[in-house]
């Protein structure tokens, strides 16, 4: 079983996800993750983001693995470094290097193997899981994205300025040469602008039960 769920930044996919992974016995895994962890590999080179040959040479030397839940590089556990205001603004840039994707694509997949799945990212439903069993699209208002990772506490960043990130890294993702963000036509799409997170697993839990 292959569960894919795609969406913007700030939606709520790792918090509905880890839920519906909870109740609906799937495991985990967050591909946004495995580029914050690229991301965060490249800040410990002091690269910058436009030196893409050595981005990716980074890249093809990372060795990813998922212990309890939690991402590890080069065995190493990253969980509680991965989400910073630095990785925020850079993240969205890295996920757009065509080498970069491909090699977290085929880590993802060969971590997904023989097991049942929940995968959450941009572009699972479209690209990495093409054929998967089940495919949600979150969706929510830019306004509402800001304001939820705002009450989050996690930022050091304004109001504005987390929505200002939010729009940017929406236009990076939207018009990315590969992988770029867009809705499945055979996707489940729900706008949770007015959803509690319970509502909306419930809405994919429903969906889930009836397959």
């Amino acid at each position: 079983m292959i569960l894919a769920l795609d969406g913007p930044a700030g939606v709520g996919k790792s918090t509905i996800a880890r839920k519906i992974a909870e109740k609906a016995s799937l495991f985990y895994v967050n591909s946004g993750n495995f580029y914050r962890a690229i991301t965060l590999e490249i800040i410990k080179a002091e690269l910058l983001v436009s030196d893409i040959d050595k981005i990716v040479m980074i890249a093809a030397k990372t060795k990813f693995s998922i212990k309890n839940g939690d991402l590890y590089v080069n065995n190493e556990n990253v969980e509680n470094y991965l989400h910073s205001d630095l990785i925020d603004n850079l993240v969205a840039q890295v996920s757009s290097i065509i080498k970069v994707r491909e090699f977290v694509n085929t880590s993802i997949r060969e971590i997904s193997k023989a097991m049942d799945i929940i995968v959450e990212g941009r572009d699972i439903t479209t690209v990495v899981f093409p054929n998967a069993d089940l495919k949600i699209y979150l969706d929510a208002s830019v306004s509402t994205r800001a304001g939820r990772r705002f009450n989050q506490g996690v930022s050091n960043l304004t109001l504005k300025e987390i929505e200002q990130g939010i729009q940017a890294r929406d236009e990076i993702d939207k018009s990315k040469p590969e992988g770029s963000l867009k809705i499945s036509n055979d996707a489940l799409y729900l706008d949770t602008s007015d959803l509690t997170i319970d509502e909306v697993c419930e809405k994919v839990l429903q969906k889930l039960s009836n397959m």
